[in-house]
């Protein structure tokens, strides 16, 4: 029996890419005359007979677009390629980086979103006989709903944690003997600063935030979660599950190949980028067909990689293009000032506030110590230094009193601009 090939080779990545064409031409036909968003921005495409047609013949999706067809047509805009009784389920985007987006979806479209959340789970070793504690709210985001979901498909116990504080929380997840935790890397820390002894969790499945993937962030939640690893996902409400951590090197995503249209492409001239370059992620969703996104640009910057013949992304999310600061000349993402904060346990939250100073920016870090720091003022010095060191930039950091900064049980916002 001839053995199938793998997707590293020519064969398998070809295989891979015929795949990939048939969903697409497969949605393309569902979706025109009866979508009307995309009828109208596929109007002049002609025939699409291949992936490089595709990408050369179709226009971005961007989000200011979606925000602005909502606006014009309220309540859910004109991106839904079916009649309304057709839908089921309705999500909203978090909002933090514009305004929020409604998201409608059909039976069909929840469960292959299902099905790539249970990619995420197999490859973090969930299995039947888990316990799985979910330290979520419960509202209107996408990614609460479809993870809760996906798991009891799988056939693990599912304990919801919505409307407990957080002391109740880690109450429950030792007295349900929970093996695995579902939250943000923000929220992992504050459980775990609570007292994890007695906890049985060896596995906490992160997102929402790029801390999975720094690692200062990861060895921070697992010192304060012994035996336990912190495995790293990445998904949008408009686009659903995409990615989840290569179990052989921590820190690094892999795409779950067969649902996406994928295109790392340079953010100003729209050129694709080369193995080991950093870009913006482009997503096709080849299987939402029901409220589908055609070429999105998600504003995320990724660096291109492959393991194993599988589409990747080193180093995970490494920030968004839109959050990204030019601080006297000098790229400065959110995440590259986390991983150094996080290198200091004597650091128990911080805040970067961002201004205009005349035509240039400037940001400035204020840091909350730990009740066991002896030194904050040394430890603020020293901070200072390392950043410095790191960005050639004088960034101030100043030192406030336990307790003064806000916690997060979703995605934080630390980055404050004035």
């Amino acid at each position: 029996m001839k053995a199938a090939p793998r997707r590293g080779t020519p064969n398998g990545r070809a295989a891979l890419e015929a795949e990939q064409l048939a969903k697409l031409r497969s949605l393309l036909e569902a979706i025109v005359p009866a979508n009307a968003f995309y009828t109208a921005k596929l109007g002049d495409c002609g025939e699409i007979t291949s992936l490089e047609d595709f990408t050369r013949l179709v226009p971005y999706t961007t989000k200011s677009e979606l925000i602005e067809d909502q606006k014009a047509r309220p309540p859910y805009g004109s991106n839904l390629t079916f009649p309304l009784e057709r839908y089921t389920r309705f999500s909203q985007t978090s909002g933090t980086s514009a305004e929020p987006l409604r998201w409608l979806d059909t039976p069909e479209s929840w469960e292959w979103m299902l099905g790539n959340w249970q990619t995420v789970y197999r490859a973090a070793g969930a299995s039947a006989g888990d316990r799985v504690f979910f330290a979520f709210s419960f509202g209107p985001f996408l990614g609460f709903w479809t993870s809760f979901e996906a798991a009891a498909k799988l056939g693990v116990l599912c304990i919801p944690g919505g409307g407990l504080s957080s002391e109740a929380r880690m109450r429950a997840i030792i007295e349900t003997s929970a093996t695995i935790l579902c939250c943000t890397p923000t929220y992992a820390l504050r459980l775990g600063g609570i007292g994890s002894a007695g906890s049985r969790v060896r596995t906490i499945i992160v997102a929402g935030e790029p801390g999975g993937s720094i690692p200062s962030t990861r060895a921070q939640i697992e010192k304060l979660w012994p035996g336990a690893r912190v495995f790293d996902h990445h998904g949008m409400t408009e686009v659903g599950p995409v990615s989840y951590e290569c179990p052989e090197r921590p820190g690094t995503l892999c795409v779950i190949e067969p649902s996406y249209v994928v295109e790392i492409i340079d953010p100003i001239t729209g050129h694709p980028v080369g193995r080991g370059k950093s870009g913006e992620l482009v997503l096709t969703t080849l299987g939402r067909t029901g409220s589908p996104l055609l070429r999105y640009r998600t504003g995320d910057v990724v660096r291109k990689d492959f393991v194993n013949g599988t589409l990747a992304f080193e180093g995970g999310i490494l920030g968004r293009s839109d959050d990204m600061v030019i601080v006297r000349g000098v790229n400065v993402y959110p995440t590259a000032v986390e991983r150094i904060i996080r290198e200091h346990a004597d650091i128990a939250e911080f805040r970067v506030e961002s201004r205009k100073s005349g035509v240039v920016d400037e940001i400035a870090i204020t840091i909350e110590p730990t009740d066991g720091c002896a030194a904050p003022a040394a430890l603020a010095a020293k901070l200072e230094t390392e950043l410095k060191s790191a960005f050639a930039l004088r960034i101030p950091v100043s030192v406030a009193v336990p307790g003064a900064l806000p916690r997060f049980e979703m995605k934080a916002k630390r980055w404050v601009r004035l």
